[in-house]
């Protein structure tokens, strides 16, 4: 799937060509700024981005031998959600009926479990 493809799978649900452009480009710009300027983008069920450095290092030319230095850098890094795994590996199914396959994390899921309630005690 290209990025006109992506559009066009958008557009069904929002209703319109132009409207479903912006969003994917509003998406798209946003995860890549933000990974630019070293910020972690997570999307839960899905994935996160993020900007990993690579040192400098020696590495070797495979027609010649010859060993080659190259220069450090960065490069952007995704590493799939455990709800996407499951769902390309086969483990879990896909919604029927055009339902939405990535949701939104369950309340207190990302403070590590730990209860954001308060539970009231009966007198």
């Amino acid at each position: 799937m290209n990025k006109a493809q992506l559009v066009d799978a958008v557009a069904d649900r929002l209703g319109g060509r132009q409207q479903a452009t912006d969003a994917v480009d509003a998406v798209l710009d946003a995860i890549v700024r933000a990974t630019v300027a070293g910020d972690r983008v997570s999307v839960t069920g899905f994935g996160s981005f993020e900007k990993v450095d690579r040192p400098a290092r020696y590495a070797r030319n495979p027609q010649t031998g010859e060993r080659v230095r190259v220069k450090k850098t960065s490069v952007p890094r995704f590493r799939p959600g455990q709800g996407f795994k499951d769902l390309v590996s086969g483990s879990k199914k896909l919604p029927k009926g055009g339902g939405v396959s990535v949701k939104k994390a369950p309340k207190g899921s990302l403070n590590d479990g730990a209860a954001t309630t308060q539970k009231k005690t009966s007198s």
